[in-house]
């Protein structure tokens, strides 16, 4: 019997224990989590009714695999449905007239997101219309051209983020749609960020791909090998991500696996390269679980402070290692009603989007969610309000992160009427706080191999997830490298290279 610890309970940790323990009886899985609720970052927080997703999740893929897994786990639908009636299933089903146990979980919903910049919407990628000519204007449209012309005829070396966007869409188009917003997400210039980012958040996009898909959609030309990020539809659950990895999380319970939750890992004790046992404190008591194997979604900083004998030159660069952090203010409000005539279907309010990113440099909030064009479920009164998220990037313990939670929220408020979205009253609101949400490309990540080669080294460790490898993974990369695990741990091989390269396909990820 393998006794195998997880650390993390989020689409990595749970979908390595299910693939651990499904068909296998060798296996006794045991899954550290520090918080209350299992997902990770794609958890769902649930407040006075209304459902938030932490930074949304899309359920898209392009790997089989994981597809058959989330349809093994919940229901799809087999077509997109209009909001009108999702509406009537929502009312429906808090009317108690529905059994949700016989209804499609899985949604599949449009995609939308936009640019909001200068006060107008922009499609993203953007597309060259009439509406985005118009928005433009006629001379800076000419001066986009003329830039994107001389990126095409004149590379920049890709030595960092700004030149990689530079050669994809021009300086104009760079300078307009990508430099603001990449600055407040990372809080670094993109001229100090390792372009490998970009290879892995806009895999395959550029003016060409953007200029193809345009046409092959006005000339109904379908195209079976369309990026991801120019995709219409995606899955999702009624009550967020968090509803699957709930539902992943009580099927591996009745498998035989355990789920400690509010249980932080605070010690990882090795010998001869060796994890022999993990400690983890609960309610402020600390108890020591021993392990065969050990797998960490943890991030790969903290793994290494807590773990015992690491070489000097392995923790200067583990501890450099950045992230960002991550605060959403929820907002609720009667109606948003930014834009006429929507041609998208939407509950109320004519904004179809599922959020949208937000270039002004004038305020410090980064994307702007709207959480009925998710899922109407996700909100109580989706009919008669609006529930929002204020998405804001940080870094844990500076001036914003220390803010209280009514100054978060006042701020949400003025920066809403700033740009134009609301001035109103706010029916209700709350903050969520997420550490290490993003791992970042910038300082020491430059060395990153150095821990990856020493963590090779010891014979029972697994590292996943995107705080596992420190990749900037989606969803369904996080899930598939949960798959490679198990897979390794049942073959009895620590052959972590396929771990530490689940995300290297540039074709396969969307910016988010």
């Amino acid at each position: 019997m393998k006794n195998i610890v997880i650390a993390g309970a989020g689409p990595a940790g749970l979908t390595c224990a299910y693939y651990l323990l499904k068909g296998h009886k060798d296996c006794h899985v045991t899954i550290l989590e520090e918080k209350s609720i299992v997902g990770g970052i794609s958890r769902t927080e649930e407040y006075h009714g209304n459902h938030m997703d932490i930074g949304g999740h899309r359920f898209f893929t392009k790997n089989e695999t994981v597809l058959n897994f989330w349809k093994d786990i919940l229901p799809m639908q087999g077509k997109p449905a209009l909001d009108e009636k999702l509406l009537g299933i929502h009312r429906d089903y808090h009317d108690g007239k529905r059994d949700p146990e016989k209804e499609d979980a899985m949604l599949i919903r449009n995609r939308i997101s936009r640019i909001y910049y200068h006060q107008k919407f922009f499609d993203y990628p953007v597309n060259l219309t009439m509406k985005t000519i118009r928005n433009m204007g006629l001379l800076t449209t000419f001066r986009c051209g003329l830039s994107y012309l001389k990126a095409s005829l004149w590379k920049k070396e890709e030595s960092n983020l700004e030149n990689f966007y530079i050669n994809r869409f021009g300086n104009e188009l760079y300078e307009m749609f990508f430099k603001g917003y990449t600055t407040k997400l990372w809080g670094r210039s993109p001229k100090e960020i390792d372009s490998s980012w970009g290879s892995q958040r806009v895999k395959g996009i550029s003016i060409s791909k953007v200029l193809s898909d345009y046409f092959k959609r006005l000339f109904h030309i379908k195209d079976t090998k369309k990026e991801v990020s120019l995709t219409d539809y995606f899955y999702y659950p009624k009550l967020g991500p968090g509803e699957f990895y709930e539902l992943l999380a009580h099927k591996i319970e009745k498998m035989g696996g355990e789920i400690y939750r509010n249980s932080r890992v605070v010690k990882i004790h090795k010998k001869n390269q060796r994890i022999v046992n993990v400690t983890y404190e609960k309610e402020g008591k600390r108890e020591v679980l021993p392990c065969d194997q050990f797998v960490s979604s943890m991030p790969m900083k903290d793994l290494l402070e807590e773990m015992n004998s690491v070489p000097k030159n392995v923790l200067d660069v583990s501890n450099h290692l950045p992230y960002r952090d991550f605060v959403t203010v929820g907002v609720l409000v009667p109606n948003l009603d930014l834009e006429k005539n929507s041609s998208v279907a939407t509950i109320h309010g004519n904004i179809p989007d599922n959020w949208l990113y937000i270039q002004d440099t004038s305020v410090k909030v980064g994307r702007v969610q709207v959480f009925n064009n998710w899922s109407p479920y996700m909100v109580e009164d989706p009919i008669h309000t609006m529930w929002i998220g204020m998405e804001y990037f940080c870094l844990e313990g500076d001036s914003f992160w220390k803010k209280s939670d009514e100054d978060l929220k006042k701020i949400a408020k003025r920066e809403l009427k700033k740009i134009g979205f609301y001035d109103g009253t706010i029916l209700d609101s709350c903050v969520i706080k997420e550490k290490k949400a993003y791992p970042a490309y910038f300082d020491s990540y430059k060395d990153i191999d150095v821990v990856r080669n020493y963590i090779d080294t010891i014979d029972n460790l697994y590292c996943i997830g995107r705080n596992g490898t420190h990749s900037y993974n989606n969803m369904d990369h996080s899930i598939l490298s949960g798959m490679i695990c198990a897979d390794l741990i049942h073959k009895n091989s620590h052959d972590l290279e396929a771990l530490w390269n689940v995300n290297v396909d540039q074709s396969y990820q969307e910016e988010k």
